[in-house]
Protein backbone atom coordinates (compact mmCIF):
# COMPACT_ATOMS: atom_id res chain seq x y z
CA UNK A 1 0.00 0.00 0.00
CA UNK A 2 2.97 2.31 0.81
CA UNK A 3 2.51 5.60 2.68
CA UNK A 4 0.10 8.76 2.00
CA UNK A 5 1.08 12.18 2.33
CA UNK A 6 -1.31 15.05 1.82
CA UNK A 7 -1.35 19.21 0.94
CA UNK A 8 0.09 20.57 -1.78
CA UNK A 9 3.48 21.75 -1.30
CA UNK A 10 4.38 18.16 0.19
CA UNK A 11 2.78 16.33 -2.39
CA UNK A 12 4.61 18.06 -5.24
CA UNK A 13 7.84 18.18 -3.14
CA UNK A 14 7.90 14.61 -3.53
CA UNK A 15 7.39 14.26 -7.37
CA UNK A 16 10.15 16.10 -7.78
CA UNK A 17 12.44 14.07 -5.10
CA UNK A 18 13.59 10.78 -6.24
CA UNK A 19 14.14 8.98 -3.16
CA UNK A 20 10.79 7.53 -2.54
CA UNK A 21 8.81 6.37 -5.88
CA UNK A 22 5.61 8.06 -5.96
CA UNK A 23 2.66 5.35 -6.65
CA UNK A 24 -0.67 7.31 -7.28
CA UNK A 25 -2.21 10.92 -7.15
CA UNK A 26 -5.48 10.93 -5.62
CA UNK A 27 -7.19 14.74 -6.59
CA UNK A 28 -10.49 16.56 -5.34
CA UNK A 29 -13.32 16.24 -8.11
CA UNK A 30 -13.42 19.18 -9.55
CA UNK A 31 -11.00 21.10 -7.85
CA UNK A 32 -9.47 23.52 -9.51
CA UNK A 33 -6.44 25.66 -9.21
CA UNK A 34 -3.09 27.15 -10.55
CA UNK A 35 -1.38 24.93 -7.97
CA UNK A 36 -3.03 21.70 -7.90
CA UNK A 37 -2.92 21.93 -12.00
CA UNK A 38 1.31 22.23 -11.05
CA UNK A 39 0.98 18.89 -9.34
CA UNK A 40 -0.79 17.16 -11.83
CA UNK A 41 1.74 18.73 -14.83
CA UNK A 42 4.49 16.98 -12.86
CA UNK A 43 2.64 13.67 -11.49
CA UNK A 44 2.36 13.36 -15.30
CA UNK A 45 6.18 14.12 -16.11
CA UNK A 46 6.63 11.28 -13.55
CA UNK A 47 3.94 9.31 -15.80
CA UNK A 48 2.15 8.96 -12.29
CA UNK A 49 -0.90 7.81 -12.54
CA UNK A 50 -4.34 9.93 -11.46
CA UNK A 51 -7.42 9.28 -9.58
CA UNK A 52 -10.32 11.70 -8.95
CA UNK A 53 -12.28 11.13 -5.72
CA UNK A 54 -15.05 13.07 -4.31
CA UNK A 55 -14.80 14.79 -0.78
CA UNK A 56 -15.47 12.00 1.21
CA UNK A 57 -13.38 9.84 0.31
CA UNK A 58 -10.33 12.17 0.49
CA UNK A 59 -11.30 13.44 3.33
CA UNK A 60 -11.77 9.91 4.84
CA UNK A 61 -8.18 9.06 3.43
CA UNK A 62 -6.42 12.18 5.53
CA UNK A 63 -8.36 11.31 8.35
CA UNK A 64 -10.05 14.50 8.58
CA UNK A 65 -6.84 17.02 8.15
CA UNK A 66 -6.74 19.51 5.52
CA UNK A 67 -5.30 18.14 2.48
CA UNK A 68 -6.09 21.15 0.05
CA UNK A 69 -7.56 18.91 -2.47
CA UNK A 70 -4.50 16.32 -3.46
CA UNK A 71 -3.08 13.64 -1.80
CA UNK A 72 0.02 11.23 -2.65
CA UNK A 73 0.59 7.06 -2.40
CA UNK A 74 4.16 6.71 -2.32
CA UNK A 75 6.12 3.85 -1.51
CA UNK A 76 6.91 3.67 2.77
CA UNK A 77 9.67 6.24 4.05
CA UNK A 78 13.15 4.18 3.47
CA UNK A 79 15.23 4.15 6.81
CA UNK A 80 18.98 3.86 6.21
CA UNK A 81 21.61 2.67 8.87
CA UNK A 82 23.83 4.26 10.47
CA UNK A 83 26.96 3.65 8.82
CA UNK A 84 25.21 4.46 5.28
CA UNK A 85 24.49 8.33 7.14
CA UNK A 86 27.87 8.48 7.70
CA UNK A 87 28.69 7.60 4.11
CA UNK A 88 26.29 10.02 2.80
CA UNK A 89 28.68 12.52 5.18
CA UNK A 90 31.82 11.32 3.46
CA UNK A 91 30.67 11.47 -0.04
CA UNK A 92 29.45 15.37 0.85
CA UNK A 93 33.09 16.58 1.25
CA UNK A 94 32.37 19.25 3.60
CA UNK A 95 30.93 20.24 6.86
CA UNK A 96 28.36 17.84 8.40
CA UNK A 97 25.59 18.49 10.35
CA UNK A 98 23.10 15.94 11.42
CA UNK A 99 20.16 16.32 13.81
CA UNK A 100 19.50 13.69 16.30
CA UNK A 101 15.73 13.47 17.76
CA UNK A 102 15.83 12.15 21.31
CA UNK A 103 11.85 10.83 21.93
CA UNK A 104 10.17 13.53 19.72
CA UNK A 105 6.44 12.02 19.32
CA UNK A 106 4.43 15.23 17.76
CA UNK A 107 4.07 14.65 14.43
CA UNK A 108 3.91 18.33 13.99
CA UNK A 109 7.18 18.52 16.03
CA UNK A 110 9.08 15.99 14.00
CA UNK A 111 8.08 18.13 10.25
CA UNK A 112 8.72 21.08 11.62
CA UNK A 113 12.47 20.05 12.49
CA UNK A 114 12.84 17.85 9.74
CA UNK A 115 12.14 21.15 7.36
CA UNK A 116 14.48 22.88 8.97
CA UNK A 117 17.16 20.60 9.08
CA UNK A 118 16.87 20.06 5.13
CA UNK A 119 16.68 24.15 5.28
CA UNK A 120 20.43 24.24 6.71
CA UNK A 121 21.71 21.22 4.55
CA UNK A 122 21.82 18.30 7.23
CA UNK A 123 22.80 15.52 6.10
CA UNK A 124 20.33 13.51 7.58
CA UNK A 125 18.14 13.26 10.67
CA UNK A 126 18.82 10.06 13.41
CA UNK A 127 15.48 8.84 15.34
CA UNK A 128 15.28 6.11 17.71
CA UNK A 129 13.32 3.13 17.22
CA UNK A 130 11.01 3.38 20.70
CA UNK A 131 9.84 6.76 22.49
CA UNK A 132 9.82 8.41 18.59
CA UNK A 133 6.81 9.30 16.48
CA UNK A 134 6.69 7.63 13.22
CA UNK A 135 7.03 9.35 9.78
CA UNK A 136 2.91 10.28 9.49
CA UNK A 137 1.56 12.17 6.85
CA UNK A 138 0.88 14.92 9.88
CA UNK A 139 4.74 14.65 10.06
CA UNK A 140 5.39 14.94 6.12
CA UNK A 141 2.82 17.81 5.83
CA UNK A 142 4.19 20.10 8.62
CA UNK A 143 7.85 19.15 6.80
CA UNK A 144 6.26 21.35 3.86
CA UNK A 145 8.02 18.33 1.93
CA UNK A 146 11.46 18.23 3.54
CA UNK A 147 10.83 14.39 3.85
CA UNK A 148 11.08 13.57 0.69
CA UNK A 149 14.83 14.88 0.39
CA UNK A 150 16.09 14.02 3.92
CA UNK A 151 17.46 10.88 4.90
CA UNK A 152 15.81 8.94 7.69
CA UNK A 153 17.98 6.95 10.05
CA UNK A 154 16.31 5.04 12.88
CA UNK A 155 18.79 3.75 15.88
CA UNK A 156 18.74 1.33 18.92
CA UNK A 157 20.61 3.16 21.35
CA UNK A 158 21.09 6.76 20.47
CA UNK A 159 24.01 7.19 23.30
CA UNK A 160 25.86 4.38 21.45
CA UNK A 161 24.95 6.41 18.12
CA UNK A 162 26.33 9.29 19.49
CA UNK A 163 29.77 7.89 20.75
CA UNK A 164 30.24 6.52 17.01
CA UNK A 165 29.38 9.86 15.70
CA UNK A 166 32.19 11.49 17.67
CA UNK A 167 34.46 8.52 16.55
CA UNK A 168 34.10 9.51 12.92
CA UNK A 169 35.15 13.54 13.80
CA UNK A 170 31.72 15.10 14.93
CA UNK A 171 31.40 17.11 18.32
CA UNK A 172 27.94 16.64 20.09
CA UNK A 173 25.61 18.97 21.22
CA UNK A 174 22.90 18.90 23.49
CA UNK A 175 20.35 21.60 23.45
CA UNK A 176 18.63 22.15 27.45
CA UNK A 177 17.93 24.85 29.35
CA UNK A 178 19.90 23.90 32.45
CA UNK A 179 21.64 26.33 34.34
CA UNK A 180 24.79 24.94 33.95
CA UNK A 181 24.91 25.11 29.84
CA UNK A 182 26.70 27.05 27.86
CA UNK A 183 25.18 29.28 25.69
CA UNK A 184 24.24 29.00 22.51
CA UNK A 185 26.02 32.27 20.99
CA UNK A 186 29.41 30.99 22.59
CA UNK A 187 29.98 27.99 21.20
CA UNK A 188 31.93 27.16 18.16
CA UNK A 189 30.00 25.34 16.05
CA UNK A 190 32.01 25.34 12.61
CA UNK A 191 33.52 22.12 12.30
CA UNK A 192 31.14 18.46 11.89
CA UNK A 193 28.36 18.84 14.20
CA UNK A 194 25.77 16.87 15.54
CA UNK A 195 22.75 18.32 17.39
CA UNK A 196 20.55 16.84 19.96
CA UNK A 197 16.96 17.66 20.63
CA UNK A 198 15.08 16.06 23.92
CA UNK A 199 11.55 15.74 23.68
CA UNK A 200 8.41 17.77 24.41
CA UNK A 201 8.31 18.69 28.07
CA UNK A 202 11.24 15.84 29.22
CA UNK A 203 14.29 16.84 27.39
CA UNK A 204 17.30 15.11 26.50
CA UNK A 205 17.52 11.78 28.71
CA UNK A 206 19.91 11.55 31.23
CA UNK A 207 22.14 8.75 29.14
CA UNK A 208 22.01 10.49 26.28
CA UNK A 209 23.01 13.72 28.15
CA UNK A 210 26.13 12.08 29.46
CA UNK A 211 27.26 11.28 25.88
CA UNK A 212 27.20 15.47 24.78
CA UNK A 213 30.48 16.83 24.24
CA UNK A 214 27.98 19.88 25.54
CA UNK A 215 24.81 21.20 26.83
CA UNK A 216 23.37 24.15 25.01
CA UNK A 217 21.03 27.04 26.18
CA UNK A 218 19.92 29.70 23.95
CA UNK A 219 19.46 33.12 26.02
CA UNK A 220 16.04 34.53 26.47
CA UNK A 221 15.11 37.76 27.74
CA UNK A 222 11.48 37.39 28.67
CA UNK A 223 9.15 35.83 31.56
CA UNK A 224 8.49 32.39 29.66
CA UNK A 225 11.29 29.99 30.65
CA UNK A 226 11.47 27.36 27.56
CA UNK A 227 10.79 26.95 23.89
CA UNK A 228 9.17 24.58 21.86
CA UNK A 229 11.37 21.63 20.88
CA UNK A 230 10.79 22.59 16.71
CA UNK A 231 11.61 26.42 17.44
CA UNK A 232 14.50 25.65 19.97
CA UNK A 233 16.02 23.08 17.62
CA UNK A 234 15.53 25.63 14.43
CA UNK A 235 17.24 28.12 16.10
CA UNK A 236 20.42 26.02 16.76
CA UNK A 237 20.61 24.52 13.24
CA UNK A 238 20.14 27.99 12.11
CA UNK A 239 23.24 29.42 14.32
CA UNK A 240 25.46 26.28 13.07
CA UNK A 241 24.51 27.45 9.60
CA UNK A 242 25.19 30.99 10.27
CA UNK A 243 28.81 29.81 11.91
CA UNK A 244 29.62 27.67 8.86
CA UNK A 245 29.33 30.17 6.36
CA UNK A 246 30.93 33.17 7.54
Amino acid sequence: MGSLIYGVNPVLEALKSRQRKPLELLVLHGAESSRLSAVCEAARARRVAIRSLDRRELDALAEGARHQGVALRLESQSVIALEDLLDLWRNAGGKGVILVLDGITDPHNLGALARSAEAVGCQGIVLPKDRSCPITAAAEKASAGALAYLPVCRVTNVARSLEVFKQAGFWVYGLAGDAGSQSLYDTDLRGNVVLVVGGEGKGLRDNVRKHCDALLAIPMRGQVSSLNASVAGGVALFEVLRQQTV
